[in-house]
């Protein structure tokens, strides 16, 4: 299928936005997504950090799964609905992310500050780069890592959005067969989807501090979100705009 036009425009974003991150390095700061708690934190990041990513493997994958897969959904639904989609899912992967690390950052706060620590004065500390040594001695190995990674970290990537077309093709298109790289047969959509967000959930409590393992560098839960923010408008337009064209 050839490029839609909203595709077209985004992959062109996209294309522009990594450029220019890689030649002024400096606009992580402004554009990546940071902890709401965070000096370095801008109300705009929500939006911007779908446009940024980290290296040329990054945005290539990105790229290919949304000329892929979105150019099927905008042809089906049109520019406006598609773009409209398309930056929900964004926004639902980005929410969802902040909501895990926002668990995570408070619950070894409030340890911090019932022995004796001040919140501002862990806050000032954090906000320098710098940390307590002696926090460590009050939470485990993985709570202290998801709260310093929580309030230090930056997200970047289209990769929320992509997982809401991913979504979205296969609660349209369940039995369409998917070539996957190192897999020598055809996996369908309804059984391919459901694969890699099991897998994303189970990395991502591995990573958390709910568990005692350390974290593998992915949003994982910001994938989560971006398909679970496409799963429910998807049953949303079915159930009440899309009742007369069954999907099968």
């Amino acid at each position: 299928m050839n490029m839609t036009p909203v595709v077209k425009q985004l992959l062109i974003i996209n294309i522009i936005f990594f450029i220019g991150s890689q030649l002024v390095p400096v606009s992580y700061e402004y554009l990546a997504m940071f902890f709401p708690e965070n000096p370095h934190f801008g109300a705009w990041q929500p939006i911007t950090h779908m446009f940024m990513h980290g290296g040329i493997m990054h945005i290539a994958f990105n790229m290919f799964a949304m000329v892929s897969f979105g150019s099927a959904l905008e042809h089906f639904w049109g520019g406006k609905k598609f773009l409209f989609f398309y930056i929900s899912c964004g926004l639902g992967s980005a929410l969802l992310h902040t909501a895990v690390n926002y668990y995570s950052f408070q619950d070894t706060l409030s340890t911090l500050t019932a022995n004796g620590f001040q919140k501002e004065e862990i806050l000032k500390l954090l906000s320098e780069g710098k940390i307590d040594t002696r926090w460590q001695d009050l939470v485990s190995v993985s709570q202290f890592s998801a709260f310093t990674d929580a309030y230090m970290g930056t997200v970047v990537g289209a990769s929320g959005a992509i997982y809401g077309l991913l979504t979205a093709f296969a609660f349209m298109f369940p039995n369409a067969e998917l070539g996957i790289m190192f897999i020598p047969i055809p996996v369908k959509a309804k059984y391919f989807v459901p694969g890699i967000l099991a897998i994303d959930l189970f990395l991502g409590f591995r990573g958390s501090s709910l568990f005692g393992s350390g974290g593998t560098g992915i949003a994982h839960f910001a994938h989560i979100g971006g398909a679970l923010t496409g799963f429910l408008i998807m049953w949303y337009w079915k159930k009440n705009q899309f009742n007369s064209n069954r999907w099968n």
